[in-house]
């Protein structure tokens, strides 16, 4: 999972670029980039870390341009390394082009073997560098190289390319990956999520839709939809769980109002039960928790104390940094929690590890009975679009029954929501609107190189 964030037509591209990474820096913690065009040129500034750790006042300076894209990457493809920072900076048949990417593509190895027995020479490890490759065998304009790459792409993507005079946005077929364009005078934005349009002062005007591609040249923007039509969407349905910012806009639904109403949801398939106090894990199940406390009428407390200059857990992309973070991250407030039982609401179990220091961090602080609920269904099957659970030996659903998941965790009880009420609250319930392979094991897309 990446953010990307793109500018045009600003004499403040690079700051602007720098400011809607900020917004999505919960969508990557690895490395951050800019790239800009400088009248006909193209730079960038790419490194290892947070955004504010990249960048500083000189660094922005030296980027002069009138259009910019950045990225801030967390990595599901490629190894954690400066070579895969993006966004990617080439110069090849096309000119200079520069490439940010927020997606997963399934077949990149197949398609890196193959480029490779032709003489491609590979710079990184990304799954990204694969789509410059395969834009430097065609001939044309560079959206006609574009055009005629994706197609050879499985899985998921949503892509923004920049090249002189010309800023080109693009998303699968699918709509794995969420894209937006928005507006800011007579700049045009694309961005991941709403929020980063919005905090640079722009206007949300509408999704990039599935399958369609915008190029922005000369102050205008023309929308193609080039690709085959799949007849049905897969949109991530881990979006509207974890991964976008509450105050995001997705599919026309507020993330803060669907995690509410997952909530509410929650609290009516467990009808009936009874605790002293309803806790979310702050921060991803805050939301639904006010949903379940609103439905259950047992009132929420804020039990759990966030550290909130600690990163996201999920996303720590070593498996005993993100148990160490626990730890820092979340602390029990003990006056509240000691003698009480609870409602621990949260959105999701991947891999258990998380739930499992928290459960006994409360039980230290002496709570006597803990119910889990959790905002989605058992994840029993890898994700191979973008979220970071590769393989299914690392999912605890898949490992063990609910019984032995509820032992695991050391809470008295267990409750995952079912795919039903999750679908239908989401928006989805005719099952063509959203992926949910991580819950059922069914697949939207090709998978070649995990089908091996």
């Amino acid at each position: 999972m990446c953010g990307i964030f793109a500018i045009s037509d600003n004499k403040d591209s690079a700051q602007l670029t720098h400011l809607g990474l900020f917004s999505l820096q919960h969508r990557g913690q690895e490395s951050a980039g800019i790239a800009v065009d400088n009248g006909g040129k193209l730079n960038a500034k790419v490194g290892m870390g947070l955004v504010s750790q990249v960048f500083s006042d000189a660094t922005l300076a030296a980027l002069p341009g009138n259009s910019a894209v950045g990225h801030v990457r967390y990595s599901t493809a490629g190894s954690s390394s400066i070579q895969n920072a993006q966004p990617l900076l080439c110069s090849h048949s096309h000119g200079q082009v520069a490439i940010a990417h927020n997606g997963n593509l399934t077949n990149a190895l197949t398609l890196r073997a193959k480029l490779e027995s032709m003489g491609a020479i590979f710079q990184a490890s990304t799954d990204s560098e694969i789509i410059l490759h395969l834009m430097a065998r065609e001939k044309g304009p560079i959206e006609q190289a574009i055009i005629k790459s994706l197609p050879k792409l499985c899985g998921a993507y949503s892509f923004i390319f920049l090249a002189p005079g010309k800023l080109i946005g693009v998303r699968d077929p699918l709509g794995f990956r969420p894209l937006v364009l928005g507006r800011l005078g007579k700049s045009y934005i694309l961005a991941s999520e709403t929020p980063a349009i919005e905090c640079v002062g722009g206007t949300v005007e509408r999704e990039i839709e599935p399958g369609e591609m915008v190029i922005i040249s000369g102050g205008k923007i023309k929308s193609l939809h080039p690709f085959k039509d799949p007849g049905r969407t897969a949109v991530c349905i881990f979006e509207r769980i974890y991964f976008a910012r509450p105050d995001s806009i997705v599919g026309e639904k507020s993330i803060q109002a669907c995690r509410y109403e997952l909530g509410r949801c929650l609290a009516r398939e467990m009808k009936g039960v009874k605790a002293d106090m309803v806790v979310p894990v702050p921060d991803s199940g805050t939301h639904a928790a006010f949903g379940f406390a609103k439905e259950s009428g047992i009132p929420l407390k804020m039990a759990l104390m966030r550290n909130h200059y600690m990163g996201r857990s999920f996303i720590n992309f070593t498996q005993s940094i993100r148990e160490l973070t626990v730890r820092l991250k979340l602390a029990p407030i003990k006056d509240l929690v000691k003698g009480k039982s609870m409602v621990l609401v949260d959105d999701s179990l991947v891999r258990g590890t998380t739930s499992k220091k928290i459960v006994a961090s409360l039980r230290q602080a002496g709570a006597r009975h803990i119910h889990m609920a959790i905002c989605s269904p058992a994840i029993i099957s890898s994700c191979y679009y973008g979220i970071d659970t590769p393989t299914k030996e690392e999912l605890i659903a898949n490992r063990m029954t609910p019984e032995e998941t509820r032992k695991y965790i050391g809470v008295d009880e267990l409750h995952y929501l079912s795919t039903k009420n999750l679908l239908e609250t989401s928006g989805g319930a005719n099952g063509k609107v959203f992926c949910t392979a991580c819950f059922t094991g069914k697949y939207p897309a090709k998978n070649p190189d995990m089908d091996k």
